[in-house]
């Protein structure tokens, strides 16, 4: 019994662990994104939309996060990682087990040899049993494995992010695009407006002589044509709404209209921005918690070359009378250990750890993609928030050439110096610039999420740049 003891220790104290142990591989990147126009400091902020200062976005946002089916999806995974982990370190200790067995038999008379006078050929047995069974883990498999478990409820954490991320923006872009609508059924009805009281107009110099039935006729047209687009931005608006109330979970979602002009754009990141700051982006952490996986199997699929070594162990009593049980002299016990070694396999355990390896080489390729994509990502975003706050004011300029251009035209068809050809022009040119200034500054508000999610998260400034509205006039 001793020397099984000494074994044992022995044993123990030469556990080793084979595989590679995990070092982040390094990715070259530029140190710094460029693009970034605003010097002012600026914080990272995980709740990113309340930038935007819209009560109606905060809510949309939060329901979408409780509410949603894809978020209860994660959480769910989240929980399973977590019960393998428990299981996988719950391995790493003995397994203990208790019991009670009875048992009643009776030997047979003819049996060679006879049974011994004075025994009973009806007997009993009782037995309390306490037993444990222990795997050594000298190789480390057992150790891997709880690394492997371990990375994979992080990187399950992380894909909760990712979902948490990802349906948080298309909230945000999903409702920006509704306020979008709002604003463009506001230019049409002021379209359709003007389209109308032109086609008065044609009607009364028609009555007065001075105009053909042509100008009354391309007056209709132009007015049907205005109906015909707020018709459809009308139907747009319904179906964004619906894709909204799918997104937070209620389904008879109602949104009143709102003022895209009043969303502040939140402030670019400074300029320099360090590339370090992709480590936030949980896509990244999710794949880099898949190599560290991936890694540690490389180790347990090692550790199946070796032999395995277990120990066994039981305590009890056994005795034929059940008050006998705990009495003395009714104890028993055992311990033992056993050697399995793997001797001929053709080749199957060295396969395994030939497919560990390639399996981390497309960790490490999807992580590198990971990493490369995140830059390119965050430096479109930049780009596109800059470009598009400078086309802002290209548009407002287009826009405001454009009212003059109609004004202008209108008083030059009443004093009868320009045909309604013209007027009909500067009218269609009007309503292009009018919705063109709206659909930038919705592609404005859409980038700045991009550049938001590219980023894990927001930031924090002191105030948003101001907002330039398109009904000043």
């Amino acid at each position: 019994m001793n020397k099984l003891f000494l074994f044992a220790a022995l044993l123990l104290a030469g556990c080793m662990t084979v595989g590679p142990d995990y070092k982040r591989p390094e990715v070259a990147l530029p140190e710094k994104f460029e693009a970034a126009q605003s010097q002012e400091e600026l914080k990272l902020a995980r709740d990113w939309w309340t930038l935007y200062a819209d009560p109606a976005l905060d809510e949309i946002v939060a329901a979408t996060r409780a509410n949603n089916a894809d978020v209860r999806l994660a959480a769910a995974r989240v929980q399973e990682a977590e019960g393998v982990l428990r299981e996988v370190n719950a391995t790493l200790f003995p397994d203990i087990g208790a019991g009670y067995s009875y048992s009643r038999n009776r030997v047979s008379e003819r049996t060679v040899p006879p049974p011994l006078g004075g025994f009973g050929l009806v007997r009993q047995q009782n037995q309390l049993l306490i037993s444990t069974s222990y795997e050594i883990d000298f190789w480390g498999r057992l150790s891997r494995t709880a690394e492997a478990a371990r990375a994979s409820l992080l990187a399950t954490r992380y894909a909760q992010d990712v979902v948490d991320l990802t349906l948080a923006s298309a909230a945000a872009q999903s409702y920006f695009g509704l306020r979008s609508l709002d604003a463009q059924l506001v230019v049409l009805a002021q379209t359709i407006k003007a389209r109308s009281d032109s086609l008065d107009l044609a009607k009364a110099r028609l009555q007065a002589g001075l105009a053909s039935e042509l100008d009354v006729y391309q007056a209709q047209g132009a007015l049907s044509d205005a109906l015909v687009q707020r018709r459809d931005t009308e139907r747009q608006r319904a179906v964004l709404e619906r894709q909204i109330g799918q997104l937070t979970g209620r389904l008879d979602l109602k949104i009143p209209p709102g003022d895209l002009f009043k969303l502040p754009v939140p402030p670019t990141p400074p300029a320099g921005l360090p590339s370090q700051l992709l480590d936030r982006r949980p896509d990244i952490r999710n794949a880099e918690e898949g190599l560290v996986a991936t890694n540690a199997q490389i180790g347990i699929a090692r550790a199946a070359l070796f032999p395995s070594i277990s120990l066994t162990a039981g305590l009890g009593a056994q005795s034929s009378a059940f008050s006998d049980l705990l009495s003395s002299g009714a104890g028993i016990w055992s311990l033992a250990y056993a050697l399995a070694l793997p001797v001929f396999d053709g080749g199957r355990r060295s396969a395994r750890v030939d497919q560990a390896q390639a399996r981390r080489e497309q960790a490490l390729a999807s992580y590198q993609k990971a990493i490369e994509t995140g830059f390119r990502e965050v430096s479109e975003g930049l780009i596109n928030v800059e470009q598009s706050g400078a086309t802002e004011a290209d548009l407002m300029n287009r826009l405001e050439a454009a009212r003059n251009a109609l004004d202008l035209s209108n008083l030059r068809y009443q004093s009868g110096y320009s045909p309604y050809l013209e007027v009909l022009d500067a009218q269609r040119t009007q309503n292009d610039a009018e919705l063109a200034f709206v659909r930038n500054r919705q592609a404005r508000l859409s980038f700045s999420v991009d550049l938001m999610k590219s980023l894990g998260g927001g930031w924090e400034g002191n105030r948003g740049q101001a907002p330039i509205s398109s009904r000043a006039r």
